[in-house]
């Protein structure tokens, strides 16, 4: 019980600060103030100025929401399309909707997200909106092999075959039996899932897909500022820490989490 509240403890610690200046940033930001020299300190610029002579800590307030809001929509929006895609794969009694369902997500799979993302990028030019659903398309075929395999191992037990002699509906079956029995398994694969979206948004706007060059982006400010490093080091050592700590904290949750749920399992 004490290792998973120090999990927990941990986890929460690390995702609090990169959460509340995601959600809280931009309202507390406030007025930009005037440029002056790049890479400086003093001023009243506590954190020293970026490359274009902005204030570090304003843009650090700002640029976390993007960053943030569009990894979570995308995660969102794979499972939206992974969860029926398994489901109907691996319930229906049909081989050849399965084969239809699951082959082409197989050749998917052999390309690097960020190719994906990147070969899309090249042609269509998209803003935020279109990075969320590129990278929650390209998300789309590892989830749907998650939710495939722990729904086949499912769907294989008594109790789903009672339940279809039962003459029960699919989506009784089906979200009611077997999606409730694989959350476990799902939770777990949102844990991987968010983190790789963090990943991806986060490699895509360095980049320079989804936003503008000098955008208030976490890490765009990382890229932008990188070049000044060693004069100033808070323009990308900040944002960095703080993307950092968002995957960490997000993965130690849902480990904690899992954690928790089995202890509580074997208890009973």
């Amino acid at each position: 019980m004490k290792h998973g509240r120090t999990g927990y403890a941990l986890a929460l610690g690390l995702i609090a600060v990169p959460l509340l200046l995601a959600l809280l940033g931009p309202p507390a930001a406030g007025p930009a103030g005037p440029r002056t020299v790049s890479f400086s300190f003093g001023q009243g610029h506590w954190l020293g100025t970026d490359f274009a002579g902005r204030d570090v800590w304003h843009q650090v307030l700002l640029g976390g929401r993007s960053v943030v809001l569009v990894a979570l929509a995308a995660t969102l929006l794979a499972y939206l399309v992974a969860l029926p895609l398994g489901l109907t794969a691996a319930l229906t009694r049909r081989t050849w909707l399965e084969e239809i369902l699951m082959r082409p997500l197989d050749v998917l799979i052999a390309v690097p997200s960020l190719l994906l993302v990147l070969l899309v990028a090249a042609t269509l030019t998209p803003g935020p909106v279109g990075l969320t659903v590129l990278v929650g398309l390209a998300a789309v075929p590892d989830a749907a092999r998650v939710v495939h395999a722990a729904a086949l191992e499912i769907s294989s037990r008594p109790a789903v075959e009672a339940l279809r002699m039962q003459g029960e509906s699919w989506w009784r079956t089906a979200i009611g039996h077997v999606g409730r029995s694989m959350r476990r398994a799902l939770a777990a694969d949102a844990g991987i899932r968010l983190t790789g979206a963090l990943y991806l948004v986060a490699t895509a706007a360095f980049l320079g897909v989804g936003v503008e060059p000098d955008a208030a982006d976490w890490a765009v400010m990382v890229d932008r500022n990188r070049t000044g490093l060693f004069l100033q080091p808070w323009a990308v050592v900040v944002p960095a820490l703080l993307i950092a700590a968002l995957s960490l904290g997000t993965n130690l949750l849902f480990d904690a989490a899992l954690q928790d749920g089995r202890r509580k399992g074997v208890t009973r």
